[in-house]
């Protein structure tokens, strides 16, 4: 079930920071591109990205290699913190005027950094407005990868429901994007998953 090398988790366990650097090379972007699907702003999916890995590699011990993968654990910890940023959002209570300049600055943001990594502006801001559940269904399977089963380990749901989560997501994102005639090659996206 694990995705990674025994050795470089063992190496991981036993404290080596070059173990640590491989695990952070090979999975942070991933982790990344789902927080910032999530959290639709720069600094906060930099912030908890950078936390969950913090979490992990402090608690690399309590991985257990027979129950997930690897990428499936991390992204647990990952969709928990985003979770938890959006609650502590909730209570910072802005006036009006500076929400709305905050929110501008935000969407500039994340519509560029979404746009270096190719994705178009169109199709970060259908995802931005799909409800939570499905929000989280499809940036984990196609911003994070995950299988249907990985889906619902970390979403606490079984298999189908993730992937019914996933087709309902990706159903709502083809109609608001189809009169708008953005071109998302829906096959192609699944194929790279």
């Amino acid at each position: 079930m694990s995705d990674m090398d025994p050795e470089l988790l063992a190496r991981a366990c036993d404290g080596q920071e070059a173990a640590g650097a491989e695990l952070f090379a090979a999975h942070y972007p991933a982790v990344m591109r789902l927080c910032l699907a999530l959290l639709g702003d720069v600094a906060d999916a930099e912030e908890v990205a950078q936390d969950s890995f913090v979490y992990a590699l402090k608690n690399i011990r309590r991985y257990a290699p027979e129950r997930s993968a690897f990428r499936t654990w991390l992204c647990v910890i990952a969709v928990s913190r985003c979770r938890n940023k959006r609650r502590r959002r909730l209570l910072d209570l802005l006036p009006l005027s500076a929400a709305a300049l905050s929110q501008a600055a935000t969407t500039r943001e994340v519509e560029q950094a979404l746009a270096a990594q190719g994705l178009r502006t169109q199709l970060w801001r259908a995802i931005r407005d799909l409800p939570a559940d499905l929000r989280e269904a499809v940036a984990l399977r196609y911003l994070g990868g995950l299988r249907f089963r990985e889906i619902g380990e970390v979403m606490g749901c079984n298999d189908k429901t993730a992937q019914s989560r996933v087709r309902l997501g990706v159903e709502r994102l083809r109609r608001v994007l189809a009169p708008l005639g953005a071109d998302v090659d829906w096959q192609a996206l699944e194929a790279a998953v």
